[in-house]
């Protein structure tokens, strides 16, 4: 069965334009391997989280910002297809965790 991907935003930090342009990466990226990427207005203030079925797998707070889309498809791609290549994209991260 396929994951579903849910990117939890705050609306009131109006991350949702952020959150859907990593949701349209993600989708072209992984399109035969997730079912579905959903987008979720949180109720927490600041909150940008990224999980993969119920485990979180990027939180802003926690990495200190943003990452790169190109990190955040390294990190689901170790989740959801750990034998695909990324091309140019699978080049070291420049924040390590």
């Amino acid at each position: 069965m396929k994951p579903i991907i849910t990117i939890e935003y705050c609306p009131k930090c109006h991350w949702l334009l952020r959150a859907a342009y990593m949701a349209q990466e993600i989708l072209t990226t992984f399109a035969d391997e997730v079912a579905a990427v959903t987008l979720q207005p949180s109720e927490v203030n600041g909150r940008f989280t990224i999980r993969i079925a119920d485990k979180k797998v990027f939180d802003r707070k926690e990495y200190g910002g943003f990452a790169e889309i190109k990190e955040i498809k390294q990190i689901i791609r170790d989740v959801v297809a750990p034998g695909k290549s990324l091309g140019h994209t699978d080049t070291p991260a420049h924040h390590q965790s």
